[in-house]
């Protein structure tokens, strides 16, 4: 016959250690802010999403053995829409410059939209060339929308009228 009190005895100490484990591991950390360094233009696969297009946060890919992007249908659900495309000027390679205007430019776009933030509800990022493509000629800042608590159900651009 089972002893259920040391059985509980023993899946608490379990979980308090693998708990405890989880807080000291360097190799576990809280999930990176979407800012302009979460994905780059050389993230693979983020080249491939147009405007309006959803997509799933960077991950690794074995296939790819690379942190990848991938397109998702936005009625399946999401983390990232693509709202919106600005052009930098040319010019030298100046990474503080180009992320002020992505800021400036991508927040105006989310705020024609989306004026009231929908609540708090809705935020967004710019993906920024990096001084690699830069040099290729990359001059598109892509501007993202999420959801700062979960993913998107659907497309949140706005029906235009």
């Amino acid at each position: 016959m089972m002893n259920l009190p040391s059985r509980r005895w023993a899946v608490a100490a379990t979980v308090g250690t693998l708990a405890a484990i989880s807080a000291i591991d360097p190799t576990v950390s809280p999930p990176q802010a979407k800012d302009d360094t979460f994905i780059s233009a050389q993230t693979g696969g983020i080249l491939n999403i147009e405007g309006g297009e959803c997509f799933a946060d960077p991950a690794y890919s074995r296939q790819a053995a690379e942190v990848v992007v991938r397109y998702e249908p936005c009625e399946e659900g999401a983390d990232n829409q693509s709202y919106g495309f600005l052009r930098a000027a040319d010019g030298p390679w100046q990474r503080p410059e180009l992320a002020s205007f992505a800021w400036q430019g991508c927040g105006d776009f989310f705020e024609r939209r989306w004026p009231d933030r929908s609540g708090g509800r809705l935020d967004f990022y710019p993906i920024l060339p990096t001084e690699q493509t830069w040099a290729d000629g990359d001059r598109m800042v892509m501007c993202v929308v999420y959801r700062p608590r979960g993913r998107l159900t659907d497309s949140v651009l706005p029906q235009l009228r």
